[in-house]
């Protein structure tokens, strides 16, 4: 499976980068603390494949920031030689929010799951996409609650036997690209722990693009949902059933005479045999289509049973991030750059100030 990421855009424009000739590698972005997961847990893979990535950046070490939440994927900031924090449950976003709009010179990043995140974070991410903070975002998603021994978690499927439904979960799961997208993100992408060359790919994507990136990884959890992206592992049968997102090319699962693509007929989008598809109709993938409802179309593609599923990136968009906003109105009110009637003092003593 490969991406096409186009031409790099400005991520970690502002970022203190190396001095000429100078490189790092995996081994300096590697921290000295015991690696403890579960074993044959996929965030061993994500995390070799993050470490391995890291030095393409081209940063400092110290200009590198990754924030969790509570969860196991959340041990990431203990493993990786960078800054880090291990925060609060849920509330890793808001927190990444403020060190991306105080320091433009951090590469901030949010390492988080789909309990974490969608469960008592839910509010804290998808405000952090709204607002288009410059942050990337990667939600593993193993649907369950891994940490805490194998409790339901908002990604579970209808009927998912778990610690607390003994007989079956009854809640709808979240869709976390169709949220991300339903929120606006200006990036979202989709991968999987043991697609080393197509999870590598995705990160540098979503660290080229300057705004929020949301990255779904598919992340298998041993112990207690073991072998939930399986059908999606086994070759053969995901190459039937993952649906290859491609900037400008049509939207293919399989080969040869057993190949289909995505169409748009008067009932929406349907996966048909490529040889009986109408060209006219055939789906050509956009990224950067401004209007993120085709992506979200591409997203309601995917159901529990996995006969096709969307892996790549549903969409990267330019718009404006909260953290440049914020920044440019605090350079206006303190005079910086450029004239401006408006400081700090006379906001504070406004008109809304009166003396008791």
């Amino acid at each position: 499976m490969s991406v096409d990421i186009g031409m790099p855009s400005v991520g970690t424009s502002g970022v203190p980068r190396l001095p000429d000739g100078e490189a790092l590698s995996r081994k300096d972005f590697t921290s000295d603390q015991e690696v403890r997961w579960c074993p044959g847990c996929g965030d061993y893979a994500i995390l070799a494949a993050v470490q391995g990535f890291l030095p393409e950046l081209g940063l400092k070490r110290e200009n590198i920031v990754f924030v969790s939440g509570i969860g196991c994927s959340s041990r990431f900031p203990y493993y990786l030689d960078t800054y880090g924090m291990h925060s609060i449950h849920g509330r890793a976003p808001a927190i990444a929010t403020g060190l991306a709009t105080s320091r433009e010179d951090l590469s901030v990043w949010v390492v988080t799951g789909d309990g974490d995140a969608l469960s008592i974070g839910g509010n804290h991410l998808i405000h952090a996409l709204r607002r288009n903070v410059n942050i990337t975002i990667l939600l593993f998603n193993n649907k369950i609650y891994g940490l805490t021994k194998g409790q339901y978690s908002p990604t579970s499927d209808v009927g998912a036997i778990t610690k607390s439904t003994p007989v079956g979960s009854v809640d709808a799961p979240f869709n976390p690209v169709s949220l991300a997208l339903g929120a606006e993100a200006s990036f979202v992408a989709r991968t999987m722990d043991s697609d080393r060359k197509h999870l590598t790919d995705v990160l540098r994507a979503a660290a080229a693009h300057r705004g929020a990136s949301l990255v779904e990884i598919y992340q298998n959890c041993p112990i207690f949902n073991d072998g939930a992206f399986q059908l999606l592992k086994d070759r053969d049968e995901a190459q039937a059933r993952l649906l290859h997102l491609v900037d400008g090319e049509p939207i293919r699962a399989g080969e040869g005479a057993d190949a289909r693509v995505v169409v748009r007929d008067v009932d929406g989008l349907r996966v048909v045999p490529e040889q009986d598809a109408d060209p006219a109709a055939v789906i050509r993938h956009r990224v950067d289509d401004p209007d993120p409802s085709t992506a979200f179309a591409i997203s309601r593609l995917d159901d529990p049973s996995f006969a096709h599923v969307p892996m790549g990136i549903f969409r990267s968009v330019d718009r404006p991030t909260y953290d440049d906003g914020v920044r440019r109105q605090l350079a206006a009110a303190s005079g910086e750059g450029h004239h401006s009637d408006t400081d700090l003092a006379t906001l504070l003593a406004g008109n809304d100030t009166w003396t008791v």
